[in-house]
C-alpha cells in the first residue's frame, strides 16, 4: 500500500552546504520530519555542485518520512554562471548587465527543458530570453 502524502515542499538550497537556518528550518520544522536527516541526505547528494543553488522538491508523508527529488538550478543562476555575473541589473530597463548569444540561450534552454512545463525547445528559448531580459541582460542573434 502506498504511503499517504501529507505535504509537498519546494526549496531552493545551496548545494552541499544547506543548514537548518531560515528559510529551511521553519519550512521543514512545521512538517515534523527529521530536519538533520534531510539536510545530511541533501548535502551528500549535492556535494559535487557546491556554490550552485539546487532546488529540491520534498514529499512529506503522513508517517513523517520523506523523499526528495533534485531539480536543475534556476534559469537565472544558469544565466549568471554563463556570463560569470554575481547579480543582474538593478534597473533592467536602463542598465545592461551583459549580453548572451542565441547559442548560449539555446544551450541553457536545452539543459533546463526537462524541468520546464513545456516540451517545445522554442518555448524554452522564449522563457530563457524573458528571464534574461528581466535581469537586464541583452540577447544578441
Amino acid at each position: 500500500m502506498a504511503k499517504k502524502v501529507k505535504q509537498i515542499l519546494k526549496l531552493n538550497l545551496q548545494a552541499g552546504s544547506a543548514t537548518p537556518a531560515p528559510p529551511v528550518g521553519p519550512a521543514l520544522g512545521q512538517t515534523g520530519i527529521n530536519m538533520m536527516d534531510f539536510l545530511k541526505q541533501y548535502n551528500d547528494a549535492t556535494k559535487d555542485k557546491r556554490g550552485q543553488v539546487i532546488p529540491a522538491e520534498i514529499t512529506v508523508y503522513q508517517d513523517k518520512s520523506f523523499t526528495f527529488v533534485l531539480k536543475l538550478p534556476p534559469v537565472s543562476n544558469m544565466i549568471k554562471k554563463a556570463l560569470n555575473l554575481k547579480l543582474g541589473s538593478g534597473t533592467p530597463s536602463r542598465v545592461s548587465a551583459g549580453t548572451l548569444t542565441m547559442a548560449q540561450v539555446k544551450e541553457i534552454a536545452q539543459e533546463k527543458l526537462p524541468d520546464l512545463n513545456t516540451n517545445s525547445l522554442d518555448s524554452a528559448i522564449n522563457s530563457v530570453t524573458g528571464t534574461a531580459r528581466s535581469m537586464g541582460i541583452q540577447v544578441k542573434e
